[in-house]
């Protein structure tokens, strides 16, 4: 019996799984947001690639998806390659995008008929290999499914973003669900940066990395991301003390 569970065979279905599951930690390397307080919460010191992670927008953005979309459209840009980006409603907004540094001619744009098609698409692109990111709006994502894109993911070595965008206020309880994702977060709008003059400065939002596997959950308030998809630490918190203490601590999740 010893030699059985001790043998070759079992050990690599371990580690198979270990893979699926994304226990082997970023061995695809990660990719760093450049906010110090924020990459030491992570695994590795930035966002694994080769894995699914989770966005969702806070209070109304939570149906209309505007800032999670812009928070994802960031972190792509900052990749090399096509971007997939799979959506079900046909309101994704190109300028919006770009304004996020990711420019419409690395977009690949689908409007698939329905949930289950995305999820479909998205897995497709991820196979596939030669995109820098697969994105997807999927309000749904059970266990299974998400196992099944963080999966391809790993195996095509290419990173997945859900944005998880609901229809109902009522149906975004589903984000507290668990899932394969190794990243889960959630971002808001806030008031924009103060200028000296009449106008609107540089956008604020309220990122919440909510769950992050073998790191640490967090709050912080950062800029939004400006052309080349960077987010910036404000310059009234760059120095105080949130700021020290690693942004503050996240009760949710």
């Amino acid at each position: 019996m010893p030699a059985e569970v001790n043998s070759p065979t079992i050990a690599a279905l371990r580690a198979r799984i270990a893979r699926i599951q994304g226990e082997g930690g970023p061995a695809g390397g990660v990719l760093p947001f450049g906010i110090p307080p924020l990459d030491r919460r992570l695994p590795g010191g930035g966002l694994a690639l080769g894995c699914l992670h989770e966005i969702a927008g806070g209070g109304h953005g939570a149906l209309d998806g505007a800032v999670a979309a812009c928070f994802a459209a960031g972190i792509a840009a900052r990749l090399t390659g096509p971007v997939l980006w799979c959506v079900v409603h046909p309101d994704l907004f190109a300028p919006g995008l770009e304004q996020a540094g990711l420019l419409s001619d690395r977009v690949i744009h689908v409007e698939a008929g329905d949930d289950k098609a995305v999820l479909v698409c998205m897995e497709e692109g991820l196979r596939h290999g030669g995109l820098g990111a697969v994105v997807g709006e999927v309000p749904k994502l059970p266990m299974a499914a998400s196992r099944r894109l963080h999966l391809a993911a790993r195996e095509g070595g290419t990173m997945a973003l859900a944005l998880r965008r609901w229809r109902r206020q009522a149906e975004a309880s589903d984000f507290g669900q668990p899932t394969a994702a190794m990243t889960r977060w959630r971002v808001s709008v806030l008031p924009s940066s103060p200028l000296p003059v009449p106008g609107l400065g540089r956008e604020r939002w309220l990122v919440e990395l909510i769950r992050a596997r073998a790191g640490e959950s967090l709050d912080i308030e950062l800029e939004a991301c400006d052309g080349t998809g960077r987010l910036g630490l404000p310059a009234d918190l760059a120095d105080g003390p949130a700021a020290a203490a690693g942004g503050r601590r996240s009760a949710a999740g």
